[in-house]
């Protein structure tokens, strides 16, 4: 069972290893929904991750034949690195399993930690299966990334610092892969304080604890689906599901698309990276009711790969009206491609590309095809370039934006 005693005693263990992550008002998320929403930053974690908590706490549990045995574990990547960094600490082996879409940083800094990496899968329920399999050939401790209450008493720790550091808290949203995270949290939390609401945040494509709570039970998705990679997971753990139905006020559900918006967002106002499966609770705070409460979003991790994190920019900066292209058609006449930059300068549109094709009409003396690819403030501004270009008699056609 999750105790009181059990959660106090984590809290002293995992401060050897972890580093304190001190709540950070965010003005930004507060003005957005009338809320004093703070975000407790545990991307900022030695390892990039919360989980090095409840690897951490596990491992102090084991007997010390256990870890002479070696640790096994599977992870999609924050997992993998708390459990490697935590053997390492402890002086023992520590074999990860990963899926092999898990981005290369996760995979790297795993291995930097001294632990041996092996790929296997599309998603972590094929990694976590592989991993038994070794554990048996090879006689290893498996270390569960969610389905252990020892894991979730680790993590729930998480709980007892928001709690010590802001006592009148009213919401505590936190993201659900497999749900330790979660189970530890909302069961802290209600010990504290009953009074806690307790919010849980999956990815649509991948809502696992949802489909479990409306069967009663257990189930296994078809896929997983999402961007969330950390919070991939198409089956929740068994000894969590009775914790979350008893403790967790609601969840929501989050899609991919507003996790790209929120990745902008935490660049942008608050100077820091937040990995896809950590930024579920901050993208969900737009669907509550938060005016006058103190909101806590837990940031659960910032593994980011650099490819990765490109791509979730031009994304968000195309969803957001900020990156655009549009296709007029000229006659092929000397001075015309003048009068569509001058229309676009006097709107104070940027030009990032031009495409000029003068092989879209056989008429090339009544059209050429010019794509013009611009940076604006947001949609208003965009409008304002188009009604200008339209104005001009440039017609323009909005077209799907690249920037490659």
């Amino acid at each position: 069972m999750l105790t009181l005693e059990k959660f106090e005693e984590a809290s002293e263990i995992i401060k050897r290893v972890t580093r304190p992550t001190k709540l950070i008002y965010s003005e930004y998320l507060s003005s957005q929904t009338g809320g004093k929403v703070y975000l407790k930053p545990e991307n900022m974690q030695y390892t990039g991750a919360y989980k090095l908590r409840g690897a951490y706490y596990k491992i102090s549990t084991l007997s010390e034949e256990d870890r002479a045995k070696g640790l096994i574990t599977a992870s999609a990547g924050n997992h993998a690195q708390g459990v490697a960094y935590a053997a390492k600490a402890f002086g023992c082996k520590a074999t990860i399993v990963m899926p092999t879409v898990t981005p290369l940083i996760k995979v790297n800094r795993t291995k930097s930690y001294g632990a041996e990496v092996v790929l296997h899968g599309d998603v972590y329920d094929d990694a976590c299966a592989k991993a038994y399999e070794l554990a048996e050939e090879y006689g290893y401790t498996f270390v569960h990334p969610f389905d252990d209450l020892d894991v979730a008493t680790g993590q729930g720790t998480i709980a007892m610092e928001i709690v010590q550091e802001l006592p009148t808290v009213d919401y505590i949203l936190a993201p659900i892969g497999g749900g330790g995270l979660i189970t530890g949290v909302s069961t802290l939390a209600k010990m504290l304080n009953p009074k806690i609401k307790v919010i849980g945040v999956e990815p649509a494509e991948a809502a696992s604890m949802t489909a479990a709570i409306e069967a009663g039970h257990t189930v296994t998705l078809p896929s997983a689906n999402t961007i969330a990679d950390g919070t991939a997971v198409k089956k929740v753990g068994e000894q969590n599901l009775p914790y979350v139905m008893e403790n967790v006020d609601q969840i929501v559900t989050v899609e991919d698309d507003e996790l790209v918006g929120a990745f902008l967002d935490m660049v942008e106002n608050h100077k820091m990276v937040v990995e896809n499966s950590g930024l579920l609770s901050v993208a969900a705070l737009k669907q509550l009711d938060l005016k006058g409460k103190k909101v806590v979003s837990i940031l659960s991790g910032g593994n980011m790969d650099v490819i990765t994190m490109s791509s979730v920019v031009q994304h968000g900066l195309i969803q957001r009206d900020r990156i655009f292209s549009v296709s007029v058609l000229l006659p092929d006449k000397p001075g015309e491609l003048v009068k569509v930059a001058q229309t676009i300068a006097e709107e104070q549109g940027n030009v990032i590309k031009l495409e000029h094709n003068q092989f879209v009409s056989i008429n090339r003396n009544a059209a050429v095809e010019l794509r013009v690819t611009l940076e604006a403030f947001g949609t208003d501004h965009k409008n304002r370039i188009i009604a200008a270009l339209e104005a001009a008699g440039f017609r323009p056609k909005l077209i799907s934006a690249k920037l490659y």
